[in-house]
């Protein structure tokens, strides 16, 4: 594998894999709707051959999974434009239960797993960075972290793994035909990594439990949309019955280690001033 493509290079994974790559001396693309080295829009396959001229492998990403927006046949249209340019390998970002065909996920990752390249699927849980970087940043920052989540426990997995994870499939040909299923170490309640938040960045941090429709109203009232918001929501809950607070050995699997520490999530995002 020598050039690679890598969508949604600005956001959490995407920008991780491809400072991974580009230290290790690759030449790495990024692309995306609004940024990034080359324009990229699901909705517009008239952008996907220009994107993919020269790739050998590329890192996927569906936009619409939070929202659950995704139309599984544009994703489908950008595999096949993969094939046509002469990519030889996938990694798709995906997300636990997208077996099951009522998952958002599903059509994508059949896509994708039906390609004939040599495919690798990583199905990540919550992201510690949610805590840092976007969907739980204004809450964390005003002191009060209100989600419908219960006592819920979830074993939540470091985005530095993630990377990690994808870099090695990208650039490594033993990961080819497998599905990682990524977690964290352990499970934690967010009672507990309020508390761990609030001692590695010395301000004050709670934890209430609250509807599902408080929260959706919240959001809105934050400029979120309702069917986003609805969705992050119900992704919550499942935090709540003890759905999602199982490990899994993913991330040892691909590359011989175990994952991150949410302590050692927490003191690494102090240090950035992302609460401050």
């Amino acid at each position: 594998m020598k050039n690679f493509l890598i969508l949604g290079g600005t956001g959490k994974t995407g920008r991780r894999i491809a400072s991974r790559l580009t230290a290790a001396g690759h030449q790495v693309r990024t692309a995306s709707r609004t940024g990034g080295d080359v324009r990229i829009d699901l909705d517009d396959p008239s952008t996907h051959a220009p994107a993919l001229d020269g790739v050998t492998a590329a890192y996927l990403i569906e936009p619409g999974s939070v929202s659950g927006d995704n139309n599984p046949p544009r994703m489908a249209a950008l595999v096949d434009a993969a094939v046509a340019a002469g990519v030889r390998r996938l990694v798709l970002l995906s997300a636990p239960g997208a077996d099951s065909e009522y998952h958002p996920l599903h059509a994508t990752e059949q896509a994708v797993r039906g390609s004939g390249l040599e495919w690798t699927v990583v199905r990540p849980g919550w992201f510690a960075q949610n805590f840092s970087e976007d969907f739980w940043l204004p809450a964390v920052r005003s002191g009060t972290l209100a989600l419908p989540a219960g006592e819920g426990r979830i074993p939540f997995i470091d985005a530095e793994d993630i990377a990690d994870v994808a870099a090695a499939a990208l650039t490594e040909d033993r990961h080819a035909g497998q599905v990682y299923e990524l977690t964290g170490p352990r499970a934690l309640g967010f009672g507990e990594a309020a508390e761990l938040i609030a001692a590695a960045s010395g301000k004050p941090l709670r934890y209430v439990a609250v509807t599902s429709e408080a929260f959706v109203e919240q959001q809105v009232a934050d400029g979120l949309p309702r069917k986003t918001a609805e969705r992050m929501a119900g992704l919550v809950v499942r935090g709540a019955d003890g759905s999602v607070a199982g490990l899994t050995d993913g991330v040892e699997k691909a590359l011989g280690r175990a994952p991150r520490s949410f302590e050692d999530f927490v003191v690494a995002a102090a240090a950035t001033g992302c609460w401050s």
